[in-house]
């Protein structure tokens, strides 16, 4: 049973604890970036399947990746109905501050999403193209590769909206209507994968591992298949630093020094800002058959 949004905030326990060497940033300063940040980071949890990554030992330490539960050991989580993600236990939602708290909690550093709801989680409702740089990429060849792909992906009519990851990429995002299913969402977003590695393969890969993309960009498709999550807007990463991941016009990109431009030390200069840069995203949601037949892919 979901907790009300009245109840109270869960207490942060060992909050003086440094999570961050990096930083200095404690796991009390983290709960409070997560309750600072939750009118922003909410919308786009709602409703989504979330995984986890928690970090008992801080960044650096072991890293757990949790996507199930099988109680309500997190205050204020949602245990969504086992029958979405058969033969494992019931899939996590936050929907509220309370939960994200929680999570805080709870040692977890990252939110990740689903590219689905859970009321439709047949039907994935965004395609992702995580920009992975392999060794050698350094950062103006990462916005050039952006802009690339939102470039391609214009000519085939599909709206592109990109964040920072807080690591070391950036997150291309294309909001869809709900048309197909997992299978045909991942296969279309590999084709745009290996049409860009072809057109452009100084640049891109379309394969992942770290052998294939020295000096190259792997536009990760791989984030499109059932189960598979990417960092959340507005997540912290556990990466020394502590980056957020936060939402860009496509016009800022140019200007960002790097994918972890904005940390929690610093992200209160953008928070005015805000999901603003995303505020078209709802209404440019875009059914994928014509692009598909486009590029000359048949699901």
């Amino acid at each position: 049973m979901a907790v009300s949004k009245k109840a109270p905030p869960p207490r942060i326990t060992h909050a003086e604890r440094v999570i961050d060497a990096a930083s200095g940033i404690t796991k009390g300063e983290l709960a409070a970036y997560y309750a600072t940040v939750a009118p922003l980071i909410l919308p786009h949890l709602e409703g989504r399947p979330v995984a986890l990554v928690r970090a008992p030992e801080g960044v650096g330490g072991e890293l757990f990746f949790q996507k199930h539960a099988r109680h309500g050991d997190i205050a204020g989580i949602k245990l969504l109905d086992p029958a979405l993600d058969p033969g494992h236990d019931p899939l996590l939602q936050i929907d509220t501050a309370q939960a994200l708290l929680g999570a805080a909690q709870f040692n977890t550093i990252e939110l990740h999403t689903w590219n689905a709801t859970s009321r439709n989680l047949g039907k994935p409702d965004r395609m992702t193209f995580d920009l992975d740089p392999g060794e050698g990429v350094d950062w103006q060849q990462m916005q050039e590769a952006a802009l690339l792909v939102h470039v391609l992906l214009d000519e085939l009519g599909l709206p592109a909206f990109v964040k920072t990851s807080g690591g070391k990429g950036l997150h291309v995002v294309v909001p869809l209507r709900r048309q197909f299913g997992w299978d045909e969402v991942r296969g279309f977003s590999h084709a745009i994968v290996e049409h860009l590695a072809r057109t452009v393969p100084e640049r891109f890969v379309a394969k992942s591992g770290p052998r294939n993309r020295v000096g190259k960009i792997f536009a990760d498709y791989l984030r499109n298949g059932f189960g598979a999550t990417t960092a959340s807007a507005w997540s912290a990463r556990a990466r020394p630093g502590l980056g957020v991941s936060v939402p860009l016009a496509w016009e800022e990109l140019p200007d960002l020094g790097s994918a972890a431009h904005w940390t929690v030390a610093n992200i209160g200069e953008r928070l005015a800002v805000g999901n603003t840069p995303w505020n078209a995203m709802e209404r440019s949601r875009t059914a994928l058959g014509a692009a598909m037949r486009m590029l000359g892919y048949l699901p």
